[in-house]
């Protein structure tokens, strides 16, 4: 996934996904280049993340469950 395009779907600057990724992986949570960001560690990125990470997985797993956007 291009810098650019994760910028323009999480409405933040190139620079701040450039800087954020970097980050993470130097902290070893991510492996990040030509376009492509590969998940090295799930638990210490999570871990690494917001409360909101885990709200969010919490919603999405109950709209999964209601069926909310099935056809």
């Amino acid at each position: 996934m291009a810098p650019k395009f994760l910028a323009m779907m999480l409405g933040v600057r190139r620079a701040g996904i450039t800087l954020a990724a970097g980050i993470l992986q130097k902290a070893e949570l991510i492996q990040y280049g030509s376009g492509q960001i590969t998940v090295l560690d799930r638990p210490g990125l999570e871990a690494a993340a917001c409360q909101c990470h885990r709200a969010i997985s919490n919603d999405h797993d109950r709209l999964i469950e209601l069926g909310v956007g099935r056809r």
